[in-house]
């Protein structure tokens, strides 16, 4: 089913306009035309639509139903560590797919990577552009969040608002995810944080853990960076009832 995000201006009367770049999407390359079916996503809600004009370039559509949520009810953030190279942007795409409802970038003490202000902007936008895409083509309610990259500092005092946050640590033994979930099946909404490739630094665990962020296992192996996160966001969306069958979810 091809999948639309309404433009600024919302849903009228029924009736919703594309973006020129969306409406030049459905009609060049879609070939789509008056009539065919679609879906159209704005604030967190997906309908039923089809194309109720198409003329001069703009394309409007019909709302004709409500359609189920496809978002998560755990609402998770993914703090993760700045990885090298195009890590990063395999990551956002991820991590949209998943359901994560926001990726915010970190510098920390192990991260090769170090952008300035201006370079974190161009990237933040990079980023953004992917997610939107993934949200769209994953059938998305919302379109994910990528936050700026921040610092170590700004990224604690982040973490510490969370009533529960992880940090999976190939140095810790003692909890798993599961036991987390056994603690709290009824849990909305956590924070988890990442590592970059060289990992987390002893002096970054203890000012996690001071801010009330929990250790965790990820089992016997070691994960990359690239892995890790996404192995954590699916056990807990798998645990927390997020990756049932539709009609199977309360």
């Amino acid at each position: 089913m091809r999948r639309f995000w309404a433009n600024e201006q919302g849903i009228r009367d029924g009736l919703a306009t594309l973006s020129a770049e969306d409406a030049a999407h459905a009609l060049r390359v879609l070939r789509m035309g008056p009539g065919d079916a679609c879906e159209l996503l704005h604030e967190g809600c997906r309908y039923a639509a089809e194309i109720a004009s198409a003329e001069g370039g703009r394309v409007t559509l019909r709302v004709l139903s409500v359609l189920p949520t496809t978002e998560a009810r755990l609402r998770l953030t993914l703090f993760q560590g700045l990885p090298k190279g195009d890590k990063m942007e395999w990551i956002v795409q991820k991590a949209t797919e998943l359901g994560a409802a926001e990726v915010v970038p970190v510098q920390m003490s192990r991260s090769v990577v170090k952008l300035s202000p201006q370079d974190g902007r161009k990237k933040q936008e990079r980023w953004q552009k992917i997610a939107r895409e993934a949200s769209k083509q994953s059938g998305r309610c919302s379109e994910m969040r990528v936050a700026p990259p921040c610092t170590w500092t700004e990224a604690l005092g982040r973490i510490s608002g969370f009533a529960c946050a992880l940090v999976p640590w190939e140095e810790d033994r003692s909890r798993s995810i599961r036991q987390l979930w056994q603690a709290d099946p009824e849990m909305r909404e956590a924070a988890v944080l990442i590592g970059p490739e060289g990992g987390i630094s002893a002096e970054e665990i203890s000012a996690l853990k001071a801010v009330g962020a929990v250790p965790v296992s990820l089992g016997p192996r070691i994960l990359r960076t690239e892995t890790a996160g996404l192995a954590t966001l699916s056990a807990m969306l798998c645990l927390w009832g997020d990756m049932e069958p539709p009609e199977d979810r309360a």
